[in-house]
């Protein structure tokens, strides 16, 4: 039996992306892996021994949520895919309905620039005159103008959509320029949404985009989307996702999602004629560490690029109701090992905010800072560094010791010196190599990881110092350390 592993787990399975088990139950299965490796039993199971809700377990394509499918007799060749958050559809008929009706249809003309632009569109025999008067009526909210977002946007524009709003707080840094297309050298320290604003431009001068610079929260978000036909979701971070597909829910928007990591990405429809929700598929995220971003772990730069642009061509089918939809379904796609997998999402009855007696009435009762874990005050506060502290430590010879939990890529591209490199998996049972009367500060890429290491740590009975790097290497790269001419 094979046993395949989404690239966000695999550092717990010592970065396979495919294990073999001489076992024929899934149960028999994942015991044999979490055996051989053990760091995977936390990430997998909570302290209850209860699969954790934010991942979930395909058996040869289907989703294994009957019980006892776990001891169920399988063939030697059966395959288990084990698939976190990171991040069914009708077909081709009279009964799927486009987003825009008849009316907003019939409301919207063409000059004779516009026939020659869209001309390729207007051979489509899906598509059409009408078709593209559908595509100029709509109105779409693209949730960031970062990875995704980058050939979302342009896609839409240039197949002409009519109204585009691109919401993003961020601005455009040199490390985005590797993957977020939309932007260029001369868009640096600008607002990725005014960059997005001139990217359009220059494609469809004709299209009205909206560029809102701010973060969205339950205080505005319903005000964003309101009036609008379809939300995009490009974001990167759970706290976003989990926003963005209640609003929808409870206003009736549907919402094209996506999400990458690494070498995967991950496409699907929410909040469609009665589908599944993200809530469906994933009720709560993982807790806030434990699965890097994309930010954190890395992408090749062609992957948002798949995603993004298959994100736009679900966007423009639900516009023109045509084909099949992701409805229902997640589209996986690996990109290293060029495989991908339609799997099925059932919608869940019990769901608390689409299922059929739902408890979430409005996005303001949902603390979304705790849902994600990002709320640490029942916890021991984690307390930290500045860069420029920990180097002033460094320069005068404290005697302290640094611990590098960072992957070995990361550490190959910026080194830390003096540090030891123990991985968040091993930390519990390597304790003993701290010394408890030291000062130990946890150092990872962005400062996140560090402090779930330290949480770890606390768990496991350890009672010497902890201190976190605040902000990660990323907040320290442009400091020197003297007397190791190293840049950090």
């Amino acid at each position: 039996m094979r046993i395949y592993i989404s690239a966000t787990l695999r550092n717990f399975f010592g970065k396979n992306a495919q294990v073999s088990v001489p076992e024929n139950t899934v149960r028999k299965a994942l015991a044999n892996l979490i055996s051989t490796y053990p760091e995977g039993e936390k990430v997998l199971f909570d302290e209850n021994n209860k699969l954790r809700s934010f991942i979930k377990i395909y058996l040869n394509g289907k989703n294994l949520n009957v019980d006892t499918l776990w001891d169920a007799t399988l063939e030697d060749d059966s395959e288990i895919l084990l698939l976190p958050a990171i991040a069914g559809g009708a077909p081709t008929d009279d009964s799927v309905e486009s987003l825009i009706s008849d009316e907003r249809r019939k409301a919207v003309s063409f000059d004779d620039s516009e026939i020659e632009r869209f001309g390729k569109h207007l051979m489509l025999r899906d598509i059409g005159v009408k078709g593209q008067k559908r595509i100029k009526a709509a109105k779409v909210v693209v949730v960031g103008a970062g990875a995704l977002g980058s050939p979302v946007i342009q896609y839409l524009a240039a197949a002409g959509v009519g109204t585009i709003k691109a919401i993003d707080f961020d601005e455009v840094s040199l490390e985005n320029l590797q993957s977020q297309v939309l932007h260029g050298t001369r868009d640096l320290k600008r607002p990725k949404v005014a960059s997005a604003r001139d990217k359009v431009r220059n494609i469809n001068k004709s299209i009205v985009f909206e560029a809102v610079k701010e973060q969205l929260d339950a205080s505005n978000i319903e005000a964003e989307i309101e009036g609008y036909d379809l939300v995009v979701d490009c974001t990167d971070n759970y706290k976003a996702r989990y926003l963005i597909n209640d609003a929808c829910a409870l206003h009736g928007i549907p919402v094209v999602f996506g999400a990458i990591y690494q070498f995967e990405g991950q496409v699907s429809i929410y909040n469609l004629d009665g589908g599944p929700c993200l809530r469906c598929q994933y009720p709560s995220p993982p807790p806030a560490g434990l699965i890097p971003s994309c930010a954190e772990g890395g992408a090749i730069s062609p992957l948002p690029g798949i995603i993004g642009s298959i994100q736009a061509n679900e966007a423009l089918k639900l516009i023109l109701g045509i084909g099949e939809h992701l409805n229902g379904k997640i589209l996986h796609v690996d990109s290293l090992y060029l495989t991908s997998r339609i799997l099925k999402v059932e919608r869940n009855c019990h769901c608390p905010i689409c299922g059929n007696n739902p408890t979430i009435t409005s996005v303001e009762e949902i603390d979304y800072e705790d849902l994600c874990g990002l709320k640490t005050e029942n916890e021991t506060p984690v307390e930290g560094f500045t860069p420029e502290e920990l180097a002033h430590r460094i320069e005068n010879g404290d005697d302290m010791t640094i611990i590098d939990v960072r992957e070995p890529h990361e550490r190959a591209i910026l080194r830390f010196p003096n540090a030891i490199v123990i991985p968040i998996g091993q930390l519990a049972r390597r304790q003993k190599e701290l010394d408890p009367n030291k000062d130990t500060i946890i150092i990872c890429k962005q400062g996140k990881r560090s402090v779930l290491a330290i949480n770890t740590l606390r768990e496991a009975g350890y009672t010497g110092p902890l201190y976190n790097l605040k902000g990660g290497i990323d907040a320290m790269k442009d400091i020197m350390f003297s007397h190791e001419g190293a840049w950090l």
